[in-house]
């Protein structure tokens, strides 16, 4: 069965890392997975529940609904934020907020990946404090979060050249036994509560 596989960058950075990582992770993809590349988040408008009250109303913006419409076509969702002030880019969580309403998170498989540029600090490992931010976001909004597929990479320039090729053997593993555990809870039925 053919799996498409929603990506977001949390950067709007044009030589972002972490774009690059989902760009890498879309050419380890098995044959029958395809990668679409989110690249909306610098028009969406700032979340106001006020235009988003009734869903049957739908009078959300157009970038809005492009996102929403995306999410409900993919099969799983891959995330990859970068940190900044020990938070994930208020950006992504706008994004995310835009999702609440609709419901369109419940129960798809999403990854969650963090790279930075950083390495261990005084508190934590670079990228650690966005990842966790990210996770419980992920969480709130009901995806099936796949915590084996978690990846947190610090020092990332140091593991990319300045095409956006992995030159680190251990994190090109990572991110391949990431994106497949990720593949393996697509094929897995959601679990449903009994009545």
């Amino acid at each position: 069965m053919p799996v498409r596989i929603l990506a977001l960058s949390g950067s709007l950075r044009s030589a972002s890392s972490n774009s690059a990582l989902l760009r890498v992770a879309a050419a380890m993809a098995p044959q029958g997975v395809t990668f679409d590349f989110y690249e909306g988040l610098g028009a969406l408008p700032p979340f106001d529940p006020g235009l988003d009250l009734d869903p049957a109303d739908y009078r959300a913006p157009a970038p809005v609904v492009d996102l929403r419409d995306r999410i409900a076509a993919a099969d799983a969702l891959l995330i990859c934020t970068p940190e900044y002030a020990f938070g994930m880019p208020g950006v992504l969580k706008n994004a995310l907020d835009w999702t609440v309403s609709m419901g369109v998170l419940e129960g798809k498989p999403a990854a969650a990946w963090a790279a930075s540029p950083m390495g261990d600090g005084p508190f934590g490992v670079g990228g650690s404090r966005a990842h966790q931010g990210l996770v419980w976001v992920l969480t709130a909004l009901g995806t099936r979060y796949v915590e084996a597929a978690a990846l947190v990479l610090p020092l990332i320039r140091t593991k990319l050249d300045s095409a956006g090729r992995i030159t680190d053997p251990e994190t090109a593993m990572a991110i391949e036994v990431s994106l497949n555990l990720l593949l393996q809870a697509v094929s897995l039925p959601s679990a449903r509560p009994t009545a």
